[in-house]
């Protein structure tokens, strides 16, 4: 019996030396091998469109990932240097601005001691030069950290690759491990599945579109900086609460106050779609029955951007909707059947 006990403490310690050795030596590429799995969920349907033609499980995927490396490197190539210009554009910019004197013929009674004008004009500008030294930072941090970005996309690739070609062999392999009863088992994935949907298209797939549609009234009508305002549309499309008219609005009111109305127009028209395609498209893509509050996304996204950086945007809402439908599920059987490891299957 002692024996026995001191060859289980023994398997534990060592099983547990090596799952803490094991995540140390993934924590590198450990987000990437995330968006690599986040990007097969995406691709799942067009690779076994593929497969179920060509029969061939390596060269489908191996295919599925020779078109993604097409339209990701190609606007890369040509982005980069255009989203490089505009951020030190912009930077030049913010440097010349005169917010005290904006202010005063804005607000002249809240703003009409001079004092107080150049304290607040201060901080904004002090904000501002934070704002766009971030953005000129992360601008050039495209090229400098280059050889990583090619490292990490590897490992992206390369998780990509096999878990579209082995998805049904991971998916048992991760059922084998936890210790569910098959039928709440079957009611995790089931609720999971349409958690991950409600978050990737529902959430993100939906807003990086209406951003677009904002981004191409831009490049179309000729704004300035419409490959910078075109991603920052989609950042705010992508948060719940917020949207793309946080970006056109204040572009539509610019173009009416200087002149340039038949530009205002179009940027209107774009902004209108851009703005209400979510209440058409999101119903369509993701069932009613999964649908998550809009403040678990905003408090999962805002959570994850601090702790994961722009990929939190997506991991956060899962954390958060996956400990939630666990909860729910542990309430609904609170005989423990859940974390029964002996439970019969």
């Amino acid at each position: 019996m002692e024996e026995e006990y001191l060859r289980k403490v023994i398997t534990t310690t060592f099983l547990a030396i090596l799952i803490i050795l094991s995540f140390f030596l993934l924590k590198p590429v450990l987000l990437s091998i995330i968006v690599g799995m986040i990007i097969a969920y995406l691709l799942v349907i067009p690779y076994d469109w593929v497969n179920k033609r060509i029969k061939s499980k390596n060269f489908s995927s191996f295919l599925i990932c020779g078109l993604l490396i097409i339209l990701l490197v190609v606007p890369f190539w040509f982005l980069t240097p255009i989203i490089i210009n505009q951020s030190i554009k912009i930077y030049l910019i913010s440097q010349q601005l005169d917010l005290v004197s904006s202010l005063k013929t804005l607000f002249p009674s809240i703003f009409a001691s001079d004092q107080f004008s150049a304290e607040v004009g201060s901080i904004i500008q002090t904000f501002i030069k934070k704002m766009t030294n971030y953005l000129v930072d992360s601008a050039t941090g495209l090229i400098f950290n280059f050889p990583t970005l090619l490292l990490q996309s590897i490992v992206v690739l390369f998780t990509l690759f096999f878990v579209l070609r082995d998805k049904e062999e991971l998916i048992d392999y991760i059922k084998s491990l936890l210790p569910f009863s098959k039928e709440v088992e079957k009611k995790l994935f089931d609720y999971s599945k349409g958690i991950t949907s409600a978050v990737i298209y529902g959430q993100v797939v939906v807003g990086v579109l209406q951003g677009l549609i904002a981004g191409a009234g831009f490049i179309i009508f000729g704004v300035p900086n419409a490959i910078l305002l075109m991603f920052l549309a989609i950042l705010l499309s992508i948060l719940p609460l917020l949207g793309p008219y946080l970006v056109w609005v204040p572009v539509f009111i610019y173009l009416l106050i200087a002149g340039n109305t038949p530009q205002a127009v179009g940027i209107a028209i774009f902004g209108i779609i851009s703005s209400t395609i979510d209440n058409f498209l999101r119903p369509i893509i993701v069932s009613r029955r999964t649908k998550i509050h809009s403040s678990i996304i905003l408090i999962g996204m805002i959570g994850g951007l601090f702790m994961f950086g722009i990929l939190g945007l997506i991991l956060g809402p899962l954390i958060l909707s996956y400990l939630l439908v666990i909860l729910e599920l542990y309430k609904n059987k609170k005989d423990s059947v859940i974390f029964n490891p002996l439970q019969t299957r």
